[in-house]
C-alpha cells in the first residue's frame, strides 16, 4: 500500500482533488434548494424537531494515570482555535431556518456561547455536563489522563449524546489515545463521523508541491490503518491551519446527512466539500482536508486548501466559545495565595527560531502567522475580552513573545500599561464594550501575565540596556513571570542546535544564561526555565555539568523553577531523522510500558525518547535533578511536587497544539 521514500512515503491509495474538480455547480445549487424546502417541511410538520445535529470536540490527553503521571492542566488552545471559526460562524447562524445563510439546512448544535455566569461557576475540569441545552463550552471533552475512569466517562457521553460528528486532536505522544477514543466511538455511535485533527497530523500529512501528491511519514494516521496496525477507525483528517478548514468540512458533513435519521452519507461528504469549496473558493490558511476509507478496498481522497496567509488578528477569539478553566499557581492571589484564573494568549503561531529537536522546526506548508493588521490594537482588545471573561492572569504561550520584536513588545507594553490605569470612561469604546462592569476594570487593573523569551532574544540579538528597557516595560503593564529555555549549560550539546546565536569564544553559553536570568530577575519577576537532556553530544558528564550549573542559578536566587525533560522524538523534527528514528517511531500501539522513570517526564515513552540516553541515564537525571535543584524542581512526581506544567510555560505550549493548530 505504502512505499517509503527516507522519511516520507507517497501514498498510492489517495486521490488528490482540486477545490473545483468534477463539479456541476448547477446541479449542486439544486440539490441544496431541494433539501432546505423538504426540512422546512419537516419543520413545520414537526414544530418539535430542530435542525441540529450534536457534536462533541475532544482532546486526546498525552498520559495515562499512573503514579508521577504528568497532566497539563491548561486549556486546550489549539483545539479552541481550530474550532474557533466554525463555532463562532454556526452560534451566528442559529435561529429560524429562513434566516440561516451559512447553513444550507442542517447545523452542528452550536448554537450558544456560554454566559457570563456559566463562565465564572466553571472550576478547572476538563470533562464537563453536556446537559439538555449546551452551551458550546459543554459539547468539549478534555480528560486530561486516559485511564479506565475516562474512559467509562467517555462511553457514558457518547450513550447520552449519540453525536453525530467526533472531533478529536492529539499531539504525537496523544495519538494512540486518539486512535482508542475513535474506536470507541465507532463501538458505540457506529453512525458518527470521526475527524481527527492536531500537531501529530501537521507533522505526518502534507501535499506535495502542487497539490499532486500525499506525502505520508511512517507514523502517520493513514500509514499505520493502511499497513493493519490499528483499525480504520477515522473519517477524516485535516492537517495543516485548520480554523477555514474545519468550518468547510462542518458545512460538508451537514449537507451530507440524510434528512431522517441524521447521519451522515460518507458517499456526499466528498461532492459537498469540493461544491461548498467551488461556491465560496478558499479561504485564507494552508491545509488539507484527507477522506479516509473505511474498507481497505478503498481510495483515501484529499484536497488540499491553499489560501492566502492568515491573519491571526482577524480569526474569532478561541474563548469566545469556551471557559476559561486553568488556575496556574504561578499567578497567585497576593492575599489568600490560591491560583488564578488563567487565560492562554498568542499572537504568533511559531517560533522564528528553528531548533532541530523542536516540533516548531517541523511546521508543514505554512511559515510564521501573527497578528497583523492594527496588531497591537487587537490585542489589546483581546485581553480585555479575556478579562470580562473572568480571567485573572494571562501567559503569552508565543514561543517568543511578540517573536522577539522589541518594538511591538514595547508598544505593546506601554499600550496595556495605559489601560490598566485609565478611566473607563477615557477607554476606546471596543475596549468599554468588554468592561461592562467594575468587576473587569478591577480584574484588569490587578491582571497578572507572563511571556516566553530565549537566552538569545535577552543578551546575544540586543543589548543589555535595550533587554533591560523591555523587561522593566513588562513589569510596569503587569508581568510577573518569564519563561525561557536553558537546554543544556554544556557547550558540546549547545554547539549542536540553533541556539546560542552569535557566538563569542569569550562568551560560552553558560555565561549568556548567567547574564539573561539575572537581567529577568533585576525587575522582580520570577523566572521559570526548561532543561532538555539528550541532545547531540549529550554524555553523563554533560548531563551532570548541565545539573550542577542549573543547581548554582537556583542557589544564586536566579531561577525560580526548573523543569527537567528528555528529548523526545516528533514525527518530522531533523533530530528525528538525524537519529535514524523517523520510521521507528510507535505513536500508535493501544498500549505502551509507562513505566518509571518514563512517566517523570512530559511525552516521555520507552521507544520515543533520546537514543543517546539509557534508561539508567534518566533515572539518574531524575534523582539527581530532585537532589541539586530541591523545591526549586517543577516536579512531575506525586510526592515530591506539584504537576508538571502547573507553573511553567512549556505545559501551555503542548497543551495548545491541537486540531489544526496555532502551533501546529
Amino acid at each position: 500500500m505504502i512505499t517509503h521514500v527516507i522519511e516520507e512515503a507517497e501514498s498510492d491509495r489517495t486521490v488528490m482533488h482540486g477545490v473545483g474538480d468534477s463539479i456541476d455547480a448547477e446541479s449542486f445549487l439544486e440539490r441544496c434548494r431541494r433539501r432546505r424546502a423538504r426540512l422546512a417541511d419537516d419543520l413545520r410538520a414537526a414544530p418539535d424537531r430542530t435542525r441540529y445535529f450534536p457534536v462533541l470536540a475532544v482532546l486526546a490527553p498525552v498520559m495515562t494515570q499512573a503514579e508521577g503521571e504528568i497532566t497539563y492542566p491548561g486549556d486546550p488552545m489549539a483545539l479552541y482555535a481550530a474550532l474557533s471559526v466554525a463555532v463562532h460562524q454556526a452560534v451566528h447562524d442559529a435561529g429560524p431556518l429562513e434566516d440561516a445563510t451559512h447553513y444550507n439546512d442542517l447545523a452542528p448544535e452550536w448554537t450558544a456561547f456560554p454566559t457570563k455566569a456559566y463562565r465564572a461557576s466553571v472550576g478547572h475540569e476538563g470533562v464537563r455536563p453536556y446537559g439538555a441545552a449546551p452551551n458550546t463550552d459543554q459539547m468539549v471533552f478534555d480528560p486530561r489522563v486516559w485511564d479506565e475512569a475516562a474512559r467509562d466517562a467517555w462511553i457514558r457521553l457518547l450513550r447520552e449524546v449519540r453525536p453525530r460528528v467526533v472531533l478529536i486532536s492529539a499531539v504525537s505522544p496523544a495519538h494512540r489515545y486518539a486512535l482508542e477514543i475513535a474506536a470507541l466511538v465507532r463501538s458505540e455511535v457506529p453512525g458518527a463521523y470521526v475527524v481527527l485533527g492536531g500537531r501529530h497530523a501537521d507533522e505526518t500529512l502534507t501535499a506535495a508541491p502542487g497539490g499532486s501528491r500525499l506525502l505520508v511519514k511512517p507514523s502517520a494516521t493513514p500509514a499505520v490503518i493502511q499497513e493493519g496496525k490499528v483499525p480504520p477507525v477515522i473519517d477524516a483528517i485535516v492537517a495543516g491551519e485548520a480554523y477555514h478548514a474545519v468550518d468547510v468540512l462542518m458545512r460538508a458533513l451537514a449537507l451530507a446527512m440524510d434528512l431522517e435519521d441524521r447521519w451522515v452519507d460518507r458517499t456526499r461528504v466528498l461532492p459537498c466539500l469540493q461544491g461548498l469549496l467551488h461556491q465560496a473558493g478558499v479561504k485564507p490558511g494552508k491545509a488539507l482536508v484527507l477522506l479516509s476509507p473505511r474498507s481497505a478496498s478503498e481510495p483515501s481522497h484529499a484536497v488540499p486548501l491553499d489560501g492566502p496567509a492568515l491573519d491571526l488578528a482577524s480569526l474569532p477569539s478561541p474563548y469566545e466559545a469556551f471557559a476559561i478553566r486553568s488556575y496556574f499557581p504561578i499567578f497567585e492571589d497576593p492575599e489568600s495565595g490560591d491560583g488564578l484564573r488563567t487565560a492562554h494568549f498568542m499572537v504568533s503561531s511559531a517560533c522564528p527560531y528553528r531548533c532541530n529537536f523542536c516540533s516548531e522546526s517541523a511546521r508543514v506548508g505554512h511559515g510564521l502567522r501573527r497578528f497583523r493588521d492594527d496588531a497591537i490594537g487587537k490585542a489589546i482588545e483581546r485581553i480585555c475580552e479575556y478579562v470580562s471573561y473572568g480571567a485573572e492572569s494571562v501567559f503569552f504561550d508565543d514561543s517568543v513573545f511578540w517573536s522577539g520584536r522589541y518594538k511591538d513588545m514595547t508598544e505593546f507594553c506601554r499600550e496595556l500599561g495605559r489601560i490598566r490605569q485609565a478611566d473607563r470612561a477615557t477607554l476606546d469604546p471596543r475596549l468599554r464594550a468588554h468592561l461592562a462592569s467594575e468587576d473587569d476594570t478591577e480584574r484588569l487593573r490587578n491582571l497578572q501575565w507572563g511571556a516566553q523569551l530565549t537566552v538569545d532574544t535577552l543578551v546575544a540579538l540586543h543589548s543589555a540596556e535595550e533587554s533591560d528597557d523591555v523587561l522593566r516595560l513588562m513589569r510596569d503593564a503587569g508581568c510577573s513571570y518569564v519563561y525561557i529555555g536553558i537546554e543544556s549549560m554544556s557547550s558540546q550539546v549547545m554547539d549542536g542546535i540553533h541556539k546560542n546565536l552569535r557566538r563569542e569564544v569569550d562568551r560560552p553559553w553558560a555565561a549568556k544564561v548567567r547574564e539573561a536570568t539575572a537581567l529577568v530577575k533585576k525587575h522582580g519577576l520570577r523566572l521559570g526555565t526548561s532543561v532538555l537532556f539528550g541532545l547531540d553530544g549529550e554524555t553523563r558528564s554533560s548531563i551532570d555539568e548541565t545539573i550542577h550549573e542549573v543547581g548554582r542559578l537556583i542557589d544564586d536566587g536566579l531561577i525560580d523553577l526548573a523543569s527537567p525533560n528528555i528529548l523526545t522524538y516528533h514525527p518530522a523534527t531533523p533530530v528525528t531523522r538525524q537519529h535514524g528514528m523517523h520510521d521507528r517511531l510507535d505513536y500508535h500501539s493501544p498500549r505502551v510500558d509507562n513505566r518509571k522513570p518514563y512517566i517523570y517526564f512530559e511525552e516521555a515513552f520507552p521507544g520515543v525518547v533520546s537514543v543517546l540516553l539509557t534508561e539508567e541515564d534518566i533515572w539518574h537525571i531524575h534523582n539527581e535533578t530532585r537532589i541539586h535543584w530541591g523545591r526549586a524542581r517543577n516536579d512531575t512526581s506525586v510526592d515530591t511536587g506539584p504537576a508538571a506544567g502547573e507553573a511553567a510555560g512549556a505545559a501551555p505550549g503542548e497543551r495548545a497544539a491541537a486540531l489544526g493548530a496555532v502551533h501546529g
